[in-house]
């Protein structure tokens, strides 16, 4: 990876971290003080696909899903390292290389993990950033409150770990259900919920919403939690993720969807 950053604190000099598969074009540098979860639009090292295969939610439309990744693939390679999680790496591989061009290809980094479904947003780490690096909280993915098979997409984190693909500190977070698409960052301390997801059954449901605020407070090190309270999305299996609503973003705005027909 190539994000380089600079941290200043109380009881250390100034130093620079990077966070990093190889180099690419020479590392980016942005100033780095204390411990966040990062905005959306903060400098990242990558980007990570999970890919589809006939054992996902996406067999009966597969041979058309499959030529969306190859397109995002290319998007994203084109840009900044890739890596992709897949079951069948000696097969997307080789799609992969007759696709892309070679400048393109050689940006790709490869995980061979058994996986379930495709939603890397939501089963992948949440990394906070602090004085000692990148901090990788492995949350537990369970198929949005148990509407789907997730026990092999919340083993991915691990395995990333083992097989040395990611560079940062790990943190089990596994007894604690969160995804990554429920919840949005400022950057400055404050992340923005729903409470149709956070509070829904099949969660986190012997915790009230007092109780998880706090783990969120504490997981994440925000400062306030502000709950989107009619978020309700019919036929979102994800019970209204936050991504789907609202987001933030930089100069204090945040842009959302509505809709003006009122017997919608």
């Amino acid at each position: 990876m190539g994000l380089q950053y600079k941290v200043r604190s109380s009881s250390t000099l100034e130093r620079w971290y990077e966070l990093r598969f190889e180099e690419v074009n020479g590392p980016e540098q942005t100033e780095i003080r204390g411990t966040f979860l990062p905005p959306e639009w903060f400098p990242q090292s990558g980007v990570q696909l999970t890919w589809p295969h006939a054992g996902t939610d996406w067999c009966y439309m597969l041979e058309e899903v499959t030529d969306c990744y190859v397109r995002m693939a290319y998007e994203i390679a084109s840009r900044e390292p890739l890596l992709i999680v897949t079951p069948e790496r000696t097969k997307v591989e080789t799609l992969l290389k007759e696709k892309l061009p070679a400048q393109v290809f050689a940006q790709i980094r490869w995980a061979d993990c058994p996986t379930d479904d495709t939603w890397a947003r939501d089963h992948g780490f949440i990394t906070l950033i602090d004085e000692t690096g990148p901090l990788l909280l492995d949350f537990c993915f369970n198929g949005w409150g148990k509407k789907f098979s997730a026990d092999q997409d919340n083993r991915i984190n691990r395995s990333l770990m083992k097989q040395g693909v990611l560079n940062g500190t790990y943190t089990d977070h596994l007894d604690f259900v969160l995804e990554g698409g429920s919840i949005e960052s400022d950057g400055h301390g404050t992340l923005l919920t729903t409470s149709e997801c956070l509070l829904s059954a099949n969660r986190n449901d012997r915790l009230n919403r007092a109780d998880i605020e706090e783990r969120l407070k504490s997981f994440l090190h925000v400062e306030r939690v502000l709950w989107l309270d009619h978020g309700y999305l019919s036929g979102d299996d994800t019970d209204s993720h936050i991504d789907t609503l609202a987001r933030f973003c930089p100069d204090q705005t945040i842009a959302y969807v509505k809709c003006e027909d009122r017997t919608d």
